[in-house]
């Protein structure tokens, strides 16, 4: 019974970085809670006298417990043609609950989880473990049964990959603020030319309906063609409430009580390279559920 208390404890101390592990792993709110509890099964049946670094140990568990659920997922969402933004983390700007720090940490947007889903899982396992969360290598190829090496090259096509296509977001907030304040600012006015240099020339727009709204599923790239688009959310300016999302600047959109829209900016060099925009109706609920309470 005292190892089980113990170890129940330091499942409990380590939960929000086992949590932020899962979350990176599966960029599903509800299927990282799902990856903990089958985590917890796990390791309260393993022998712990051995165990000296329970930290390293929980995570490589819930490592593996993530990169069994990528590998039976039916359908890999890349391969779908429809637009899939992962779950955001929504907080207030002043949150200092430790789970959200966590989740939200070292500036993993939903530009950099969108393009997590593309990597193949064993790529991703060997990306989040090593470089975010400092796992050796060794470790790392026990579980994926291959060496040292071709793991390290698994992380490093995953790292290249990444930095291609999620620049890191600006280090400094305000910077990040300063310009999705100036996006709105503009869209409020009306002033095309505004929203144009606010944006990187290359800038994407990803929106996600959802099933309800699969209609309004998109995705838009290049200044002015971003601009045009963002125009027509003119009237919804004045009903922005700042919020952070997976640590970056965004917007919750709410309109009489009503979510319309969240939407989530990338910032680099004090342009907005990349947003992201969830129109589903069920997981804009859900987020202000969140908010609420």
């Amino acid at each position: 019974m005292a190892d089980e208390n113990l170890l129940a404890e330091r499942f409990q101390e380590y939960r929000p970085r086992l949590r932020a592990v899962a979350y990176r792993m599966l960029g599903s709110l509800s299927e990282s809670d799902d990856a903990l509890q089958e985590a917890w099964l796990r390791a309260s049946r393993a022998e712990t006298d051995e165990v000296r670094n329970f930290e390293a140990w929980l995570t490589t568990i819930v490592g593996r417990v993530c990169l069994t659920m990528l590998r039976s997922r039916q359908q890999r969402r890349e391969d779908s043609l429809e637009v899939h933004i992962p779950d955001p983390v929504v907080c207030a700007e002043d949150d200092t609950n430790p789970e959200t720090a966590a989740l939200t940490a070292d500036s993993v947007g939903l530009a950099m989880m969108i393009v997590l889903e593309t990597l193949a899982p064993a790529e991703r396992f060997a990306f989040v473990l090593h470089d975010m969360f400092a796992v050796p290598f060794e470790d790392i190829a026990e579980d994926l049964e291959k060496s040292p090496a071709a793991v390290r090259q698994l992380a490093s096509r995953a790292r290249r990959r990444v930095e291609g296509r999620a620049p890191g977001p600006d280090p400094d907030l305000a910077v990040q603020r300063t310009a999705v304040d100036a996006f709105f600012a503009a869209a409020k006015n009306g002033d095309f030319e505004a929203l144009v240099a606010v944006l990187h020339p290359d800038v994407v727009l990803r929106a996600d309906g959802g099933v309800l709204r699969a209609g309004q599923s998109v995705m838009l790239s290049g200044a002015r063609t971003v601009a045009s688009q963002a125009q027509l959310a003119r009237t919804m300016a004045p009903y922005v409430r700042r919020v952070l999302i997976n640590g970056t600047p965004g917007a919750f959109v709410v309109k009489d009580g009503r979510p319309i829209s969240l939407m989530s900016f990338d910032v680099v060099a004090g342009k907005v390279v990349s947003i992201q925009v969830i129109l589903d109706p069920e997981r804009l609920d859900e987020v202000a559920r969140l908010l609420a309470a």
